[in-house]
């Protein structure tokens, strides 16, 4: 029989190194895995609590509302006024989805369809490039920098634009950047959001990283700039900034007639998330108000343990102001591997699994990315199987 849109997927590379992680622990071996951005931190005991206490009522156990409860998107606006002075109407620019990745791909379905086309940064996450093509697009792949040019993304986002036929109708981006780290700073997204302004184009940022910051810095969110409720909306998540990734819980918030052209195709998939989710997720960004920056506090340590410790033995990689992940060009010694190749020697000789970074799209390749989910010890750790692996590294 053959599929629908399941032939052009490629193979998931990220698999490749599952399956070798898998193989040498059942050999015995402790491998430190660093690959998958599955978090560690527990999530908030409030969320815990009142999902307990409203499961057992048993009220909560019918559908649900896709939109999300009033009283979650009215919290949902509470927290950009607080988070970055924004004021948004809880009734028709905020919407609950069942995760952001839900929420993107539904949201490519009623934005695009076959003919037209989106911009998308490479290397990316996944479904940014993904989603569009899901929804029978275009997605035309943008070079997203090094990890410190975002300014420079824009730049070449709208020269895409100038240059592609036909006009790209929806610009992805999201910063701070999965898996490069790459940051934007607020007058650059404003450039953006004019520009986006003047064309017939609508911006769409994934903000899954808004609470994820170092060294004093703070993410900017788009519905920060003027006009964006005209071209703009946001994907705001609590997998990361709440370390409630199995939770589901995310948000589209911004241009009135885009949440709602979602929330209308929703209402035929789904009854939203199960409905004393809703209910803690609610009481958590009421109360858990100082939540995220402790998280934040704990990945900028494992952050300076993991790039710290890389220089001591030879691998200078960037310093990341953002996100739970450090971006890694293979070195020098090891550029004529490929990610796949150098990643499967990190398992076999160093016992450490990183993501390739071929597996978020063509652009990674001859580029590793760490995640920020195990201790420092266990980092320490990695950083000594790596010294003893790499054997051509200076350090």
């Amino acid at each position: 029989m053959e599929f629908r849109r399941i032939p052009g997927l490629p193979p998931y590379v990220f698999t490749i190194i599952d399956a070798l992680k898998v193989e040498a622990r059942r050999a015995g071996r402790d491998v430190v895995d660093l690959g998958f951005g599955n978090p560690d931190l527990p999530s908030p005991q409030i969320a815990v609590e009142k999902l307990a206490e409203a499961a057992h009522n048993s009220r909560n156990h019918r559908y649900s509302a896709s939109r999300g409860i009033p009283k979650l998107r009215q919290a949902v606006a509470e927290l950009y006024q607080r988070r970055f002075g924004v004021t948004l109407d809880p009734e028709t620019q905020v919407l609950s989805t069942i995760g952001a990745k839900e929420g993107f791909s539904h949201l490519m379905w009623v934005l695009l369809q076959p003919g037209d086309a989106a911009l998308v940064p490479t290397p990316s996450y996944p479904i940014h490039i993904w989603g569009p093509y899901f929804a029978g697009a275009d997605a035309r792949q943008v070079p997203i920098g090094d990890g410190t040019d975002g300014a420079g993304y824009v730049d070449r986002v709208m020269e895409a634009w100038d240059l592609g036929w036909p006009k790209p109708r929806v610009v992805v981006l999201s910063f701070p950047h999965n898996p490069t780290t790459t940051t934007v700073e607020l007058a650059d997204l404003q450039r953006l959001v004019d520009w986006a302004r003047e064309r017939d184009v609508v911006l769409v940022h994934d903000l899954a990283y808004a609470d994820m910051c170092f060294d004093g810095w703070t993410p900017p969110s788009i519905m920060q700039c003027t006009g964006a409720t005209e071209v703009a909306v946001e994907l705001y998540s609590m997998t990361k900034s709440y370390s409630m990734a199995g939770w589901r819980v995310a948000f589209l918030v911004g241009r009135a007639d885009v949440v709602g052209a979602l929330a209308k195709l929703k209402s035929y998939l789904d009854y939203g998330t199960f409905q004393p989710i809703q209910i803690a997720a609610t009481v958590t960004l009421n109360e858990a108000l100082e939540y995220p920056a402790e998280l934040s506090a704990v990945y900028e340590s494992r952050r300076n343990a993991l790039v710290d410790g890389l220089g001591r033995i030879g691998w200078d990689i960037l310093r990341p102001k953002g996100t739970m992940f450090a971006w890694a060009r293979i070195p020098e010694p090891y550029r004529d591997l490929g990610s796949i190749e150098f990643a499967e020697l990190l398992v076999r000789e160093c016992d450490v699994a990183v993501s390739p970074g071929v597996g978020f799209g063509p652009g990674g390749d001859g580029h590793v990315r760490f995640a920020l989910i195990e201790n420092e010890q266990r980092i320490a750790q990695a950083v000594r199987g790596l010294r003893r692996g790499l054997t051509r590294l200076g350090g």
